[in-house]
């Protein structure tokens, strides 16, 4: 699963036509869309916003899944289509079984979410008691893992091998993409940057061919460019990939995103030259 970046025009306005294409261009080789997450500024949108991103990608025939605070999101993003993922809100910041428990009482599928506060200050990580007890909960489905450390998502692994095996450990983990090697799928913000070339990547790994090794390691090494401190300014790390990409045509932000300096450019110019991709 690949989260969508929201991208905006230098008028202040969403771009519609760029977030759609970007949509389907991530589909169609072969990732499943994730929006309304942290990577489409799902906090900074209106609900009018949110419901318009569900619609126009319900629109486009895609499977998907999308981000939801509360009980009436899950419910609006069920009837566009989508798996819910619970996005952390103040809805969940304290006990987190009894509130995924009333949640999955409406909802079929849903997905949790495990976010550390240095993307969101209503983040939380998980004890690992809590994580058990979440897989109880037949409804939840996976849970997207994101504290950025390694040994709590092999901790998860191991319980969810245990106890469940079906149930989906969706790494966020964007300074080790290379958790698929140990059992978890993704839910991740970097593979917007090139949906194309982790799809590659994992058909590399799936294949056993030793080209996923050094393909992976350059896309970590984009990885760990934007993801560096502070974190959410990743987004505008991805908007200015995507232009060089040509894929958008500007790397505006929303009011309250964080941004990159102007020689940002520069880090990702090598970045895009080490992945090899022709302007």
């Amino acid at each position: 699963m690949s989260a969508i970046l929201l991208p905006f025009t230098d008028g202040g306005e969403i771009d519609w036509p760029g977030f759609e294409a970007h949509v389907e261009r991530t589909a169609e080789v072969g990732l499943t869309p994730a929006v309304n997450m942290d990577t489409g500024y799902v906090h900074l949108l209106s609900p009018a916003q949110r419901t318009e991103v569900l619609g126009r990608t319900k629109g486009l025939g895609v499977d998907f899944v999308a981000g939801a605070f509360d009980a009436a999101g899950m419910d609006e993003v069920q009837q566009h289509g989508g798996t819910p993922v619970v996005f952390p809100s103040s809805a969940t910041t304290g006990d987190v079984v009894e509130a995924y428990r009333g949640l999955a009482e409406g909802c079929d599928r849903f997905i949790g979410f495990e976010l550390s506060p240095v993307f969101h200050p209503d983040g939380r990580i998980w004890t690992l008691e809590v994580y058990e007890a979440v897989l109880g909960i037949p409804q939840c489905v996976g849970a997207k893992h994101s504290s950025l450390h390694r040994q709590p998502e092999w901790d998860r692994l191991r319980l969810r091998d245990r106890l469940r095996p079906d149930f989906l450990v969706l790494t966020g983990n964007d300074l080790a993409i290379d958790m698929v090697m140990y059992g978890s799928d993704y839910l991740l913000g970097l593979s917007t940057f090139a949906p194309d070339l982790f799809a590659v990547r994992d058909r590399y790994w799936e294949a056993g061919d030793p080209a996923f090794f050094e393909l992976n390691d350059r896309l970590q090494h984009l990885g760990n460019v934007a993801f560096r401190d502070p974190v959410p300014a990743y987004r505008h790390d991805a908007a200015l990939f995507l232009r060089m990409r040509g894929w958008i045509g500007a790397d505006a932000t929303p009011p309250g995103a964080p941004r990159r300096p102007d020689w940002e450019v520069d880090l990702l110019r090598d970045c895009h030259d080490r992945l090899e991709l022709s302007l």
